[in-house]
């Protein structure tokens, strides 16, 4: 198995983070409008949602393990 580089981990958790951020923003203004599209919403929350678990993975995979 390839070691992963932490430096293009960082950058990739830089572009996951900025869509994050670009997608909350978008469902707080279609929220806000009272005609929104309610699965266009949905569909863009489930894409948040599997932004942060990649996120999170990403961040969990820096984490050197520890010796048992």
């Amino acid at each position: 198995m390839d070691a992963i580089n932490p430096a293009d981990i960082a950058l990739q958790l830089v572009e996951l983070r900025r869509e994050h951020r670009e997608l909350d923003e978008a469902i707080g203004l279609l929220v806000a409008n009272i005609e929104a599209d309610e699965v266009a919403v949905k569909r863009m929350k489930k894409r948040k949602l599997w932004l942060k678990d990649c996120i999170s993975r990403l961040e969990s995979s820096l984490i050197p393990d520890e010796p048992a």
